[in-house]
C-alpha cells in the first residue's frame, strides 16, 4: 500500500520564529501581522512566536540560521520587500536572501519558509501584503505550520555519512 505524508495545520504545539526585515518596515510589518493572524488562527499562542527584526533583506539569512541551529523553535519564516531601483543593488540582495533563505530550508533540521517579495514596485509590494494579491506573510506562516507538521513524519536523517 502506498504511503502518503502530509502535514496538517494544527499548530498548537508549534514554536515559531519570525525573522523580518526592517527596510521597507511599513510593508514588512504588514507582512509580519499576516504572519501573527495566521499563527494564531491555527493555534500557536503569542508565547510560542519570536519575532527577530534585521536591517535588510541580506541580513535575514544569518539570524534564520542561528534560529534553525537553536533547537529552539521548530520552523523559521523568513519575511522582507525587496523593491527594485534604479541601480543593481535589487539584484544582489534579493539574490543573496533567496538564495540563502533557499539553502538555509534545504539543509535545515526544521522548516524555513519565504515571505520575502521581490517587487518592481511599492505598490506591487502592497498590493501583496494585505491587498488584491493576499498576504504573503500569511502564506508563508501557512506553508510554515504545514511543513513543521510534515516534518515530524519523514524519516530522521541518517547519522551515518558515506566517505
Amino acid at each position: 500500500m502506498t504511503t502518503i505524508l502530509q502535514g496538517s495545520f494544527d499548530a498548537r504545539d508549534l514554536r515559531v520564529a519570525i525573522v523580518a526585515s526592517r527596510f521597507n518596515e511599513t510593508i514588512a510589518r504588514r507582512l509580519v501581522a499576516g504572519a501573527e493572524d495566521c499563527l494564531t488562527r491555527h493555534g500557536v499562542g503569542p508565547d510560542r512566536v519570536t519575532i527577530a527584526w534585521v536591517p535588510g533583506a541580506f541580513e535575514l539569512v544569518g539570524v534564520a540560521k542561528r534560529f534553525v541551529e537553536s533547537g529552539e523553535v521548530d520552523a523559521v519564516i523568513a519575511i522582507g520587500v525587496v523593491i527594485r531601483g534604479e541601480t543593481a543593488h535589487f539584484e544582489y540582495v534579493s539574490g543573496q536572501a533567496m538564495n540563502g533563505i533557499g539553502a538555509l530550508a534545504a539543509a535545515g533540521d526544521i522548516p524555513v519558509t519565504c515571505g520575502i517579495l521581490t517587487t518592481e514596485t511599492t505598490e506591487q509590494a502592497a498590493d501583496r501584503a494585505g491587498g488584491k494579491m493576499g498576504n504573503k506573510g500569511f502564506e508563508a506562516a501557512a506553508a510554515a505550520i504545514e511543513m513543521a507538521q510534515l516534518y515530524t513524519q519523514l524519516p530522521k536523517p541518517s547519522l551515518r555519512r558515506e566517505l
